[in-house]
């Protein structure tokens, strides 16, 4: 019904990246029901966040390589209405979950839309893409977790002891930000699209990057101290060690090499092992401390 080219841009294997956020606030519930567990997983990874993807792209028009594509083929009014159906479908399951789960989908999609959409397109302003990107893939979404995990009543407003978790989700996800747009400079400059790695520029990239992973560790550290889990500092800078060690082997590569060295396939690797240290990170945070099933 659909064609092949739009389901691709859907990129729902991106989703991969975004779990971290899921995990986390898992871990962090002394209690969760297995099966809003698996239904707040599937709307958010196969269907929300591709419906973003594909809707974000049938606007961008992109010709070269984006996130989860290398080689992005044309798109047409196809990927549109499939990005909606993919909206809708997890709005129907949110609700299913309650309605305040259910608003918060609905945020989360309608701001990912004013991303890219013509009348608005957040992603031309700089500082504010990159503090709705930070707020709305982090600490917004680890609420939405938590909202859709808890089989209880609407949590308004987020209980105090999860401030701090849902605040680190947006400190590492302002952090590495940048890094996503880092090889598509040409492209965005060529649209009118201001995005913060384009005015920050090669070494400003880095070097902003490096300092907001940098305060994420420090306060990942200070949680986990805090919460008494100090066990969970240690495993967590191991967990990151491949992250850094990357990072700075890439950042010396681009300085001497640019051309070759910021592109798509470094930019996409930098993704995978961050997402998959992290991913690995919370499953075994869960695993120490695992909620009750019901």
């Amino acid at each position: 019904m659909f064609k092949k080219s739009s389901w691709e841009h859907l990129r729902i294997p991106f989703s991969y990246y975004l779990m971290p956020v899921y995990f986390f606030a898992l871990a962090t519930l002394p209690e969760v029901h297995a099966f809003r567990a698996v239904i707040v997983w599937m709307v958010l990874h196969l269907f929300l966040y591709p419906s973003s993807n594909g809707y974000n792209s049938y606007f961008d028009k992109d010709e070269k390589s984006i996130g989860g594509l290398k080689n992005p083929k044309k798109v047409s009014l196809d990927l549109y209405y499939l990005s909606l159906l993919f909206f809708v479908i997890a709005l129907g399951l949110a609700l299913y979950l309650g309605t305040a789960f259910f608003w918060m989908v609905l945020v989360y999609g309608l701001v990912s839309m004013a991303y890219s959409h013509p009348s608005i397109r957040l992603k031309k302003y700089p500082y504010i893409s990159w503090l709705t990107a930070g707020f709305f893939q982090g600490a917004f979404t680890f609420w939405m977790c938590i909202e859709g995990l808890a089989d209880s009543p609407a949590i308004w407003p987020l209980p105090e002891s999860l401030w701090m978790p849902a605040t680190l989700t947006s400190v590492l996800l302002l952090g590495s930000y940048p890094l996503t747009q880092i090889y598509q400079h040409e492209e965005d400059e060529k649209r009118g699209d201001q995005t913060l790695s384009l005015k920050l520029g090669l070494s400003g990239t880095f070097g902003f990057s490096s300092i907001w992973l940098l305060l994420g560790g420090l306060a990942f550290a200070a949680y986990f101290y805090y919460t008494n889990q100090p066990w969970a500092i240690w495993i967590f800078l191991l967990a990151m060690l491949p992250v850094v060690l990357y990072f700075s082997i890439w950042f010396f590569l681009a300085q001497k090499n640019p051309t070759t060295y910021v592109s798509h396939g470094m930019s996409m690797w930098m993704n995978k092992i961050s997402a998959t240290a992290l991913n690995a990170f919370f499953i075994y945070l869960l695993w120490q401390s695992p909620p009750l099933l019901s």
